[in-house]
């Protein structure tokens, strides 16, 4: 099973995201073996699921 690590909130400074994109996270998970694995994910998704640090990730198909 992974757990996540990290969040990372991505810190835009004085780039704009484009026309209809949506603010996006860097995610570190890690497992049982103490394997990571990191990637982006949009950041609403994470709010709509409840996940936080610490939070076992849901589906160990999406994303990885």
């Amino acid at each position: 099973m992974w757990k996540i690590k990290h969040i990372f909130d991505g810190e835009y400074g004085c780039e704009e995201l484009a026309e209809g994109q949506r603010p996006k996270v860097s995610v570190t998970l890690i497992n049982e073996k103490e394997e990571e694995t990191c990637f982006s994910v949009e950041d609403s998704w994470l709010t709509e699921h409840g996940l936080n640090e610490g939070d076992l990730w849901p589906k160990e198909d999406e994303f990885l």
